[in-house]
């Protein structure tokens, strides 16, 4: 059976089809409000129905990954290219990264102005990384940010946009709401306050603007890929970077292993919090030691994240995770996919899509009202066949 966009999340096994292709993204852990709901569920669809064309085309699960954030980016409703939030300036400046399972192969930039889909750069990074030396035996960087990463992207063939082609009326109402509640404090001076950082990642979830969007692939040759993307959290001092361009942190992806398994993984949420825990990493690793996919993800949000040391001083920790485990694949005729999604905030809004499925199935992880442990993990099962 296949699982509905109501599907609360239990495991459900498909019959074997051909095709290994898959494809899974998130549009942020957050608050998710009802009124916007179709749009976040859109934005889902649309992103899963482009990456998984792309893999019958043969594509790659990095070029997948590229177009599923690409895609995201450009819906105004996501915290992500178009429509990311403004800096204390009142500019639009973007994290991004993606990871390739197969070679460990990495790009990232931070706080990158004047692109508009930050993703393609990052994406571009890890091709050039995964050229090698150049011929005079440079070594190819994998994260650029600021001012240095967008030359790069114009000497790379990228083309500038400007920032009043980048925001929204929400991402700027968003903003003048922000900086009306700081100024009524009278205290204009809150960069240097100890409780910024968690106001801000508190303001953000209350306004409806979710941190990350994020993207899991595996293509036709069982290889692996993860990626996201971020304009960051509300009102944030200009050149701050947060996870979605942190190894570790954002994404990652690993090949099968001698057990023949292989994860990618991308996380969301407030990005000092997962830096600080590694969280994509973390996961990741719990999932590849582990047979059970939702109970690495229960563990990485519960022990690692929500019962971290680093983060004792935190009274609300804001984290979502998207997984992807999957057994077998690769030089294989068939293998077991575990989908896993976990959240710690009020929602998560998530899609993904095989190769054998007619159309991208969504949901939207809400924790349920009056939930002592604010943490919910779902996640669903496929047997997919190269045959």
């Amino acid at each position: 059976m296949h699982p509905s966009e109501e599907d609360q999340g239990q495991s459900v096994v498909l019959a074997s089809h051909s095709g290994l292709g898959f494809v899974a993204v998130h549009v942020g852990a957050g608050f998710h409000s009802a009124a916007h709901e179709a749009e976040y569920k859109e934005a889902c669809k649309s992103a899963c129905t482009k990456a998984i064309k792309a893999i019958k085309r043969g594509l790659s699960a990095k070029e997948a990954v590229v177009i599923a954030i690409s895609t995201l980016e450009d819906f105004p409703c996501t915290n992500a290219g178009t429509g990311s939030n403004l800096t204390r300036s009142g500019t639009v400046e973007c994290d991004a990264c993606i990871m390739d399972g197969d070679s460990s192969a990495f790009g990232a930039v931070g706080a990158l102005k004047g692109i508009k889909n930050p993703i393609q750069v990052a994406g571009r990074l890890l091709t050039e990384e995964l050229k090698g030396p150049s011929s005079n035996g440079l070594i190819p960087p994998i994260f650029l940010a600021g001012e240095g990463a967008f030359n790069w992207a114009l000497e790379h063939g990228f083309s500038e946009c400007q920032d009043k082609d980048l925001i929204t009326d929400r991402s700027l109402q968003t903003w003048c709401k922000c900086k009306a509640r700081i100024q009524s404090t009278q205290n204009t001076d809150v960069c240097h306050k100890p409780c910024q950082l968690e106001n801000l990642c508190n303001f953000s979830y209350e306004s409806n603007s979710m941190d990350t969007v994020g993207a899991v692939c595996m293509d036709r040759n069982g290889q692996l890929c993860a990626g996201a993307s971020s304009g960051g959290v509300v009102y944030k001092v200009p050149g701050r970077i947060g996870q979605a361009a942190i190894f570790g942190s954002g994404c990652w992806a690993t090949s099968h292993d001698v057990n023949e398994v292989g994860v990618a993984c991308c996380t969301s949420g407030c990005g000092e919090h997962l830096i600080k825990t590694l969280l994509a990493k973390e996961c990741a690793i719990l999932a590849l030691n582990s047979r059970d996919a939702v109970s690495a993800v229960q563990e990485g949000l519960g022990s690692k994240f929500l019962g971290s040391s680093l983060l004792s001083s935190v009274t609300k920790k804001l984290g979502g995770v998207l997984l992807l485990r999957v057994e077998g694949g690769e030089g294989s005729e068939d293998c077991t996919v575990d989908l896993v999604w976990g959240h710690t905030t009020d929602s998560m809004c998530i899609g993904y899509v095989a190769e054998q499925d007619k159309k991208p199935k969504v949901r939207l992880s809400r924790l349920q009202p009056g939930q002592l442990f604010p943490l919910s993990v779902e996640g669903t099962v496929y047997r997919l066949s190269n045959s």
